[in-house]
């Protein structure tokens, strides 16, 4: 009787899959960088805030059977450099095109969750030529209301301020419906990273844009969404603590021909809650196997 839990830590899923983790020079900025995958196109991760590329280690093996896949650190997250400036949306976009440009892809497909959806949206809108195919897992408050924004700030910095256990696992425990599956693990690295020297300045700097003076510059809005071109498909869930269904329309609104697929039973975090469905999802859009499909339909 294999009594294994179906979760046994972070690197033991990629036990069995070939994977470099190394440091780049993104144009001066010493960038965290874990790739996988021999062949097929390839498929960038991006986290969310004050995330790390953990955020996908349920994901990584399997996308790897059809992807050269690439996940890293963000400017000013994980254990990539934190210089001191704010980290608006343009910034970290442009530090995702540098990534490419140091890992000589020319064009990608790209799947962002929360934050990183935000930066990827917003590069698909700004540099057609870089996207191929682009995922929006759970991008979070399309809508920009100001209670999320100030739920997210306060309960992001006073992890950091304090990352004890019980301060970071409830950061943490944000992520998912099913709290249960906030392991020890993650909670441990959340606070290796939140105790880094310098990582109170640069969470500072990322949650600028949750200040809507400076938010308004970068907010989701139809007069940049709508010049995304590439394949798009949202992917949502019936419990995201930072946006409903309607804000998923909203989306839809901007991009008729964006495809909507809902995870249930998930929360903000539906690759580490529903690996095999998130992986199915991704594999059918990205691969085209779904291109039968109508506009506007979930695979």
């Amino acid at each position: 009787m294999n009594d294994l839990p179906a979760h046994i830590g972070i690197w033991g899923e990629l036990a069995d899959t070939d994977h470099e983790l190394r440091h780049l020079d993104v144009a001066g900025v010493r960038t965290r960088v874990l790739r996988a995958g021999r062949s097929g196109p390839d498929l960038v991760l991006l986290h969310g805030t004050g995330g790390h590329l953990e955020a996908y280690a349920r994901d990584l093996a399997g996308l790897a059977e059809h992807f050269r896949v690439t996940a890293y650190d963000m400017v000013g997250h994980g254990w990539s450099d934190l210089p001191d400036r704010p980290y608006t949306v343009d910034v970290l976009s442009d530090h995702l095109l540098g990534l490419l440009d140091a890992l000589g892809i020319g064009a990608a497909h790209l799947s962002g969750e929360s934050l990183g959806g935000w930066v990827a949206a917003w590069t698909a809108a700004h540099h057609p030529d870089r996207v191929r195919r682009l995922v929006l897992n759970t991008p979070g408050n399309i809508a920009n209301k100001p209670e999320v924004m100030l739920r997210l700030r306060e309960s992001t910095l006073a992890a950091v301020r304090n990352p004890d256990d019980a301060t970071v696992r409830r950061r943490v425990a944000f992520l998912f419906h099913h709290t249960e599956m906030v392991t020890d693990e993650l909670v441990n690295l959340r606070r290796a990273v939140y105790s880094r020297p310098g990582f109170l300045q640069a969470i500072t700097n990322t949650l600028v844009l949750q200040d809507p003076e400076i938010r308004k510059d970068f907010a989701w809005d139809p007069s940049w969404v709508g010049r995304i071109t590439a394949p798009t498909l949202l992917l949502w869930t019936d419990h995201d603590p930072t946006g409903g269904l309607d804000e998923a329309e909203l989306l839809r609104d901007w991009l008729p021909s964006a495809r909507l697929h809902v995870i249930t039973d998930a929360g903000h975090w539906p690759q580490w809650e529903k690996p095999e469905e998130f992986l199915r999802v991704h594999r059918a859009f990205l691969l085209g196997e779904d291109d039968t499909a109508e506009d506007g339909e979930a695979p």
